[in-house]
């Protein structure tokens, strides 16, 4: 999104993500902007899409009436889901102070994709001082949670190396810069892998294999 910023740029964007959007004008929440209302029966689309000279979007891409209520107004839509490998490497310029812990996130959007509880508890006890953080619905004792994803991500920017499944406090943690290594299991890494030379994703595997990748980072980016 940065890359089409113009001289004036809005974004509307889901709440929780709108903190960490630090290059735009103005951000909204699109729940405050009643624009997932529009092409609903009876609902009108916002009057303030009318002020803007181009829109991009990505969201409403597969609603028909969606994009029929917007016809009108200059929308460029992008698939909601990725079709080919990222070109370039996403940033957040967030920082936080250095505390060089290995940071542990064992939970995503789907229990699938989560390699097993047991298995980050053996690989926590041979990488030295490790925390641990999972969010607000996510039960794991002595976890850190945080009040917004920019406080997150500061605290992420601070650490030694991150370490979690495919998910989307995965990819906050390439984009403020931080060592990130990857577990994907049932997904395929080729496209949702976060981007950066800082990056390893490696399939679902022992504990001992994913400590020895760990300690190999470690080594790698001298953190």
């Amino acid at each position: 999104m940065e890359a089409l910023r113009s001289e004036y740029t809005e974004v509307w964007i889901s709440r929780p993500v709108a903190p960490l959007v630090l290059f735009a004008d103005r951000v909204r929440a699109i729940a405050d902007t009643s624009l997932d209302l529009a092409g609903l029966a009876g609902m009108t689309v916002p009057a303030a899409l009318a002020g803007f000279d181009c829109i991009h979007s990505w969201y409403g891409t597969q609603r028909e009436d969606f994009r029929a209520a917007v016809a009108h107004l200059p929308f460029t839509f992008y698939p909601a889901v990725p079709t080919a490998p990222p070109t370039a490497v996403p940033r957040i310029a967030l920082t936080g102070p250095r505390h060089d812990a290995v940071i542990l996130h064992p939970f995503s959007g789907s229990a699938k994709k989560n390699w097993p509880l047991e298995h980050f508890r053996e690989l926590a006890a041979q990488l030295g001082r490790v925390e641990w953080t999972c969010g607000p619905e996510e039960q794991l004792d002595t976890a850190r949670r945080f009040g917004d994803l920019a406080e997150l991500a500061r605290w992420i920017a601070g650490a030694r190396l991150y370490i979690g499944n495919d998910s989307g406090i995965t990819h906050l943690a390439a984009a403020v810069g931080t060592p990130v290594l990857a577990l994907f299991g049932p997904t395929d890494p080729v496209i949702w892998c976060p981007a950066g030379a800082h990056v390893r994703c490696i399939p679902f595997a022992d504990p001992a294999e994913v400590a020895r990748v760990a300690k190999e980072m470690i080594d790698c980016f001298r953190v």
